[in-house]
C-alpha cells in the first residue's frame, strides 16, 4: 500500500464527517428557527400568557396587552384547569366550546337558545365555581357550554366581567375588581 493511499482513505472520512456535522447543524438551526417562530407567532395571538397583577387592600388588578388584531386574549383558568379567555363584552356569559366543557368536567344544565353574531344556536347553562385571570378571582359564574363553538377559546363575557371594572388606554385593558366588596 503506498502512503498516499492512506491519506485518500482519511481525507474520505473527514470530509464525510464535515458534511455530516453541517447536516446537523442546519437541522439544529431549522429546528430552532421553527420553534423561535411559533413562541413569536404565539405571543402575537397572546400577548398575555401570564398577566401583569397587582394587589392592595383595596383592589386587585390585572394589565392586560391587545393582540394584534386589538383583541385582548390571556390565559387564566376554571375550576382550577388552565384556559384561554377573549374578553367579550358583547357576550352575555362567560362561553365555553363543549369539548372544553367536557375537558373540564362542566355539567350541562337546562338548554337556551343564544343570539349570536352567527345567528341563532342552543347553548347550556352552566356554572363555574372559579374563575381566575391574574390576580382576579371570582366564584360562582354563570356561563353558558356552546356545542357549535370551535377550538379551546373561552369567551370572558359579562356575566364575569360585571363585576370587575375596567378601563381601555393605550392598548392596554385595565381590569380592576374591588377586593372591599366581597
Amino acid at each position: 500500500m503506498h502512503p498516499s493511499d492512506k491519506n485518500t482513505g482519511n481525507n474520505s472520512d473527514t470530509r464525510t464527517m464535515g458534511r455530516g456535522m453541517l447536516v446537523i447543524f442546519w437541522l439544529l438551526a431549522l429546528g430552532l428557527l421553527t420553534w423561535g417562530f411559533g413562541n413569536w407567532e404565539h405571543q402575537q395571538i397572546n400577548p398575555n400568557s401570564n398577566p401583569i397583577s397587582s394587589e392592595n387592600a383595596q383592589y386587585r388588578e390585572v394589565i392586560l396587552d391587545s393582540n394584534r388584531q386589538h383583541h385582548y386574549v390571556a390565559n387564566g383558568q376554571i375550576n382550577g384547569q388552565s384556559v384561554t379567555f377573549l374578553l367579550d363584552t358583547g357576550a352575555t356569559d362567560v362561553v365555553i366550546p363543549a369539548k372544553l366543557a367536557n375537558e373540564l368536567g362542566l355539567k350541562r344544565g337546562r338548554a337556551a337558545t343564544a343570539y349570536t353574531a352567527n345567528g341563532s344556536v342552543r347553548v347550556y347553562a352552566t356554572e363555574l365555581d372559579n374563575l381566575q385571570l391574574g390576580s382576579i378571582r371570582l366564584r360562582n359564574v354563570r356561563a353558558s357550554i356552546n356545542p357549535g363553538m370551535d377550538g379551546d377559546g373561552v369567551l370572558l363575557g359579562m356575566s364575569a366581567l360585571r363585576s370587575i371594572d375596567f378601563q381601555q388606554r393605550n392598548g392596554q385593558l385595565i381590569l380592576r375588581q374591588d377586593t372591599r366588596m366581597q
